[in-house]
């Protein structure tokens, strides 16, 4: 598996929300580091990719801010990177911020700025690697701006499981996954948030990882494997790093 990183996600001073806490990718990246898995710095993405999720006027908007623009086109190029190397048969977790799951194409909100997950896979759409997209969302809040994103593509399908403990929540996505019948990727907004110490109060370290487990099994019978993943919320810091490492054990088998 490929882990698709960059230090400068580390720098402070660009955002003071959540998603950009200090110390909060270190933490992430704490247990993903013990060479187990290939890691790859993550490249910006381009303006013409950008444009493929967002209007130009949106993301002028966020270029009079030179470096959130900056750590956000860095954070979608990364999405893309592992997006590629998810469909060319490697999995990929994308370990980025901001996070994208609330931008729109015009707007955005929930410390996100563009729209990771929906843009790799209009990335993948657009070199014509793919037709169909499978994006689960396990973030503790709704992936409203993927939807809207990708809301003009009816073979993209996103589904956020919500339930009211583990099991619930774990028997929906193994459902839901088991009536797939053909997609071409399938592809994961990673958020932690869910957590049981978390602001989801739900989730506990394993079920991360039969989260992970489940999309690799699916994703084998579906298309070859192909699969990606991108990091979105979870601010619990003592254990976000154990939830991570969990959620890619699983993820990459």
């Amino acid at each position: 598996m490929k882990l698709i990183y960059d230090e400068r996600f580390c720098e402070s001073g660009y955002a003071d929300d959540n998603a950009a806490i200090p110390g909060r990718m270190e933490a992430a990246m704490s247990r993903l580091l013990d060479g187990c898995w290939e890691l790859v710095p993550a490249v910006p993405a381009t303006l013409d990719q950008l444009l493929l999720a967002h209007d130009a006027a949106y993301v002028s908007q966020v270029s009079q801010d030179p470096p959130r623009f900056s750590m956000a086109s860095l954070a979608a190029g990364g999405a893309i990177l592992a997006a590629t190397y998810g469909h060319g048969g490697d999995p990929a977790f994308a370990c980025v911020r901001p996070p994208g799951h609330h931008a729109s194409r015009g707007e955005a909100w929930g410390h996100c700025t563009f729209s990771n997950v929906a843009l790799a896979l209009l990335a993948l759409r657009s070199e014509q690697k793919i037709n169909r997209a499978f994006v689960l969302d396990i973030d503790a809040h709704t992936g409203d701006g993927t939807r809207k994103v990708l809301a003009h593509w009816p073979d993209a399908i996103v589904f956020n499981p919500f339930a009211s403990d583990a099991t619930e929540y774990l028997d929906l996505i193994e459902a839901r996954l088991a009536d797939l019948d053909r997609t071409d990727i399938l592809a994961v907004s990673a958020g932690f948030d869910a957590y049981r110490l978390d602001v989801g109060h739900k989730l506990d370290t394993e079920d991360f990882a039969t989260i992970g487990r489940l999309v690799r099994e699916s994703a084998k019978r579906l298309c070859q494997g192909r699969r990606f993943a991108v990091l979105e919320g979870g601010y619990y810091l003592p254990d976000l790093g154990v939830n991570v490492a969990a959620f890619c054990r699983g993820f990459a088998g």
